[in-house]
């Protein structure tokens, strides 16, 4: 193998690591923001504090738990724009999941309507997310830059 093939691998290694990582942080960041239009909508963003983990801490281990399966994570589909599909299905399946664990945590009944805009705002969030990953990142990969 020639000098210039392993910094080739070696670049290519650090920058699928780089993608997850921005990956993950921007799904991390996209909940975060998620929670807070949640409670800016009732109008306690300001004085919720600490209860915005009541919502953050289960939406983000239910989609840290489903997230995988559907392979969100696998750098050549993040790149792909025909796989935008799997983080909004990930999504469809994890909300539930949230408020289930929301539920539990809190000893409180899930109200249904609770699980529809939780689930319909995060779908849309996570899409607007990875829709940007998707269009920046494949233009930095063209040749031309």
């Amino acid at each position: 193998m020639l000098q210039s093939d392993v910094w080739v691998r070696i670049y290519a290694i650090m920058q699928n690591q780089a993608d997850h990582i921005i990956l993950i942080l921007g799904d991390i960041i996209t909940l975060a923001l998620v929670t807070i239009i949640g409670f800016a909508s009732h109008g306690t963003a300001d004085t919720a504090g600490a209860r915005m983990l009541s919502t953050f801490v289960p939406l983000v281990v239910a989609w840290f738990l489903v997230a995988p399966f559907l392979q969100v994570y696998k750098i050549e589909y993040g790149l792909d724009g025909r796989q935008l599909w799997r983080p909004i299905w990930a999504m469809v399946i994890a909300a539930p999941m949230a408020a289930w664990l929301r539920g539990l945590m809190l000893s409180s009944p899930i109200l249904p309507i609770f699980v529809v805009i939780l689930g319909g705002v995060s779908v849309v969030a996570i899409f607007v997310w990875r829709a940007l990953f998707w269009l920046v990142a494949s233009r930095l990969r063209r040749p031309n830059g």
